[in-house]
């Protein structure tokens, strides 16, 4: 690729850039967001046509006319929101779209036993021993990664882009992850990762190439590649290396919000904890420890079955989310594209829409107010946006996330929830958020935060609850906190003293 150049209205997202990406190569693709990462991967995916520069293959320039196009010559691109049918099988999954190569009509039959067949032999090469008829709706995040990859594999892709592979991996799937990687390398096929890991990238990458607004910065090789030379590639300056805001300017205070016995759909037994007031209270667990479950039920998402909550010392058993918004309890939810925005509309709009009656004016939405707060929170978490009424849609994963951020910071929350808050975020903007919440929880806010980030969970609380199987296990003080006590309560080996 070079020279390529791409304008969306009122912004230039990238800027006569150029990349290249050798067979049996991986070339880890580094940036923070905003940086353009994604929208030169849809370039060379054929979901986009640059308005300058060129692309060639073997020495010959083509035009990605589309997707089709870019598949017809050996380009995959594998999305970080997989693109998968749930209601399908595995091998329905792989074939869709080319279940008849070679068969114009549509009144035949599908051949499941080819299929199956064929699906059999990719998914071995990938590592998924499961049967072809399994339906994807069964499968976990590593898994469903392994059938994305052997549907690249089944249209003979010759160079494969993964997008943040591993943002909602455990360590073990993201480890066989890795593995594929290699055997792919190995057979001479090409990988661009895109990643804000910088160990998994340290560890894969043959070289990274590191792209800075829109704009090409440079190249490392394996050997001359270190955690602060991509970093300050990345951020145009060296990065603090007070990483984490120091715990000692917050004292967390009287107890805010109580817990007692409560139980979570789902859940064998009640929970217990508590939380203080200018607190970060993380919590940690494998997938399907519960912890996501439990923050829903504090927000009013899904009915408490059982138990009690005090919040202030006043009763609070949320039947809906509008009550807990009510009591100053708020969330920021995993799944920001789904549950987090409303994509097609614009950033102020976003900001507005969860205190919307606050807004009214002799009945009417006022605008220069909504104008003045959605300002307001794009500078205050540096929001890359082009303006507030641009629709966050068009944002990067990390600006979007912000975006959720503001709407509940411009309410004043008491109790804020941040369930895997830096998650696909760069590391130049994570220290930007920690920074944030630190700040947040000086000033008196309660803050319950989600994360499997061990660095992050460890960097950032004030103590840590774990969880495993949707039980507390216990609660660990931050003096003394090691990632191995976390792992042993995590994996469920042990019990933990619960810190009061």
């Amino acid at each position: 690729m070079r020279g390529i150049t791409k304008r969306f209205p009122g912004v230039v997202a990238l800027q006569n850039v150029s990349l290249s990406l050798a067979g049996g190569e991986v070339l880890a693709l580094m940036g923070e967001n905003g940086a353009g990462k994604s929208t030169l991967m849809k370039i060379l995916g054929g979901a986009y046509l640059p308005d300058e520069g060129t692309i060639s293959i073997d020495g010959a320039r083509v035009l990605l006319s589309g997707v089709r196009e870019a598949k017809r010559l050996g380009i995959a691109l594998i999305h970080q929101e997989l693109m998968l049918a749930p209601n399908l099988d595995i091998a329905a999954n792989i074939f869709l779209g080319s279940e008849r190569p070679g068969e114009p009509s549509l009144m035949m039959p599908l051949p499941r036993l080819q299929m199956n067949a064929r699906a059999a032999t990719l998914m071995r090469r990938v590592g998924l021993t499961l049967s072809p008829t399994t339906p994807v709706s069964t499968l976990t995040a590593g898994q469903l990664q392994m059938v994305e990859i052997a549907k690249a594999l089944s249209h003979n892709a010759r160079f494969i882009i993964m997008d943040e592979p591993t943002s909602s991996l455990t360590s073990g799937e993201s480890e066989q992850l890795f593995q594929i990687i290699r055997q792919l390398r190995s057979s001479g096929i090409g990988v661009i990762y895109i990643s804000h890991r910088l160990g998994e990238v340290l560890d894969l990458a043959d070289r990274i190439t590191v792209l800075r607004d829109g704009r090409y910065v440079g190249d490392l090789s394996r050997a001359e590649a270190s955690h602060e030379k991509i970093v300050a590639m990345m951020v145009g300056r060296e990065l603090s290396k007070q990483y984490f805001p120091a715990k000692d300017e917050r004292v967390p205070g009287e107890s805010v919000l109580e817990v007692d016995d409560l139980l979570v759909p789902g859940a064998p037994a009640g929970i217990r904890f508590n939380a203080r007031r200018g607190e970060i209270l993380g919590f940690a667990g494998l997938v399907g420890a519960g912890r996501t479950e439990l923050m829903e039920t504090i927000f009013g998402v899904k009915p408490a079955l059982a138990g009690t909550m005090t919040l202030d010392g006043k009763p609070f058993l949320p039947r809906s989310t509008r009550d807990a918004i009510a009591r100053g309890v708020f969330l920021a939810p995993e799944d920001r594209k789904r549950h987090g925005l409303v994509l097609p509309m614009s950033v102020a709009q976003n900001t507005s829409l969860p205190n919307i009656g606050n807004y009214n004016r002799w009945g009417l939405l006022d605008r220069a107010m909504e104008r003045r707060v959605a300002e307001a929170e794009v500078a205050r978490l540096k929001t890359k946006t082009p303006s507030i009424h641009q629709k966050v849609v068009n944002l990067s994963g990390g600006n979007q996330q912000k975006v959720v951020l503001g709407k509940w910071l411009a309410m004043n929350p008491r109790v804020l929830i941040l369930d895997e808050p830096t998650r696909g975020i760069d590391v130049g903007a994570k220290a930007e958020i920690y920074r944030h919440m630190s700040a947040l929880a000086c000033e008196g806010i309660t803050i319950l935060m989600v994360s499997s980030d061990m660095e992050e969970v460890i960097g950032m609380s004030d103590r840590v609850v774990v969880m495993h199987e949707r039980r507390i296990k216990g609660v660990l003080a931050h003096e003394g906190l090691t990632q191995e006590r976390i792992a042993t309560l995590m994996t469920g080996t042990a019990e933990g003293s619960v810190a009061a």
